[in-house]
């Protein structure tokens, strides 16, 4: 049965693309641990160097069991939620407001990239000074690699709106309110979309070397931990976790909505 709607239309080309997606995933991971156990098995040691599919499957079961595996994935998806939904709540009014004026846009423009170039990571040192290593030095961590990012393409999206859309809904009576939420918004929510994706993209990694460097629990600290152990099952575990939650979140939420966003406001040039 055809859809008849735009609506339907556009649901029933998602779920045909989503079967596509998921059907070359699966191919992907058989393939995959196809050769991870060959591997695996030609190796000396594979329990130190390289644990067959089993093997990490096997320590999943086990942290599954004792409940550890849950909890490391909840404290370090809630560390990502919280920290990049700080920065992106600051950081898109941040990039707006700051494009309500042409010259302070063209002035902050360079300091922004310059902050969004430099890794939350390069900065980690200078935080574990202030705070130690906290929750909070995680969290600063977190919100500063994401802030910058969406910040700094907000204002390249302000700055790609023509100036006869302000000038024009200035000459109209618009006030600075109305001009951000009628002209430069709407205007930016491409690149809106683009920098959350690069925002979150971005925090993601912060978050897993934070807890790594910082000692709190999460999936990067499961890994550091099990570096220290000896247990490269578990090491394993925390890659395979860390880029298959990546890949759904990125694939299955971030990237569909960047592409509507963009489908629906389309990129505006000066």
């Amino acid at each position: 049965m055809q859809p008849r709607s735009k609506l339907e239309k556009f649901i029933w080309s998602l779920q045909q693309l989503m079967k596509i997606d998921a059907m070359n995933l699966v191919i992907l991971v058989i393939v995959t641990l196809i050769g991870w156990s060959i591997i695996s098995e030609s190796i000396d040691n594979p329990g130190r160097y390289l644990p067959s599919p089993v093997a990490v499957a096997l320590s999943s079961v086990d942290m599954l069991v004792k409940g550890l595996l849950p909890s490391y994935f909840s404290d370090t998806l809630v560390r990502l939620i919280v920290g990049s939904a700080i920065g992106l709540v600051a950081g898109i009014p941040f990039g707006l407001i700051l494009g309500l004026n042409r010259t302070v846009a063209d002035m902050f423009h360079p300091m922004l990239n310059f902050f969004q170039s430099v890794s939350g990571i390069a900065i980690f040192p200078i935080i574990v000074i202030w705070y130690g290593n906290s929750d909070t030095t995680v969290l600063i961590v977190i919100v500063y690699t994401s802030f910058f990012p969406i910040a700094f393409n907000v204002l390249s999206g302000v700055r790609e709106i023509p100036l006869r859309y302000i000038n024009a809904a200035r000459t109209l009576g618009a006030s600075r309110y109305q001009v951000t939420k009628d002209v430069l918004f709407p205007g930016a929510m491409p690149h809106i979309a683009t920098g959350t994706r690069l925002s979150i993209g971005f925090a993601w990694r912060a978050v897993i070397a934070g807890e790594m460097l910082a000692g709190r629990q999460g999936l990067g600290w499961m890994i550091f931990t099990g570096q220290d152990s000896d247990k490269t099952t578990e090491i394993i575990l925390g890659m395979v976790m860390i880029g298959f939650t990546w890949i759904i979140l990125d694939h299955y939420l971030l990237r569909p909505l960047e592409e509507s966003t963009i489908e629906r406001w389309g990129l505006v040039q000066r």
